[in-house]
């Protein structure tokens, strides 16, 4: 089976506009969490996979898409091994699972997640 698309997530500066935005447009309605880099606030829609907006003021504005894997570290090292660049090596979201970013060899920024 292919690996799906499981998780969204728009990095913005602006939490409050994106939220009232995709929440208008989309119907959504969002859960926050708070993290220690500020609040993370997921959504899950009825069909499709969910996913999180947080405000970045000093990163860039885009979505970014993860992708569902086995195993992080193996899916991790093939994509290297596959051209990508690895950005950020897995790491632990706690009682959830593990991620790593990527930028695949055309330059697209992904993710990677391992549920526990």
């Amino acid at each position: 089976m292919a690996n799906p698309f499981v998780h969204l997530e728009l990095n913005t500066p602006d939490l409050a506009k994106a939220k009232e935005f995709y929440g208008q447009l989309c119907g959504w309605t969002f859960e926050d969490s708070p993290t220690p880099h500020g609040v993370y606030s997921l959504f899950r829609p009825d069909n499709g996979p969910g996913g999180g907006i947080m405000s970045m003021p000093d990163g860039p504005t885009q979505w970014l898409p993860y992708i569902g894997v086995d195993d992080i570290h193996a899916a991790t090292d093939k994509a290297e091994a596959l051209g990508a660049k690895v950005c950020m090596r897995a790491q632990e979201v706690p009682q959830m699972g593990w991620f790593s970013v990527l930028t695949d060899p055309t330059g697209a920024a992904i993710a990677l997640w391992q549920g526990r």
